[in-house]
């Protein structure tokens, strides 16, 4: 992350991704994708323009939601302001 102010480009809530920044997610992040906010983002990009979104309660074999990738405009932001 460059700037305490910029979200970073892409980010995921999987532990096991190489995007997952647990600092950056206890900040909380916010997506707005196609300009309606979304709650039920697991990983986003905003250079490639798309999100993974969990698909109802469903979760794969290993406890994982399943998940939907869509594309669209994707903008992220912080909840709060850098401390």
């Amino acid at each position: 992350m460059s700037d305490a102010t910029t979200p970073p480009d892409r980010l995921s809530n999987d532990p096991a991704s190489p995007f997952f920044n647990e600092a950056i997610l206890e900040r909380g992040i916010g997506i707005r994708f196609k300009g309606v906010e979304k709650t039920n983002v697991e990983e986003y990009c905003v250079s490639e323009g798309w999100v993974r979104l969990a698909v109802g309660k469903a979760m794969d074999r290993k406890g994982r939601p399943l998940t939907m990738k869509v594309t669209g405009t994707v903008e992220p932001y912080f909840r709060d302001t850098a401390a």
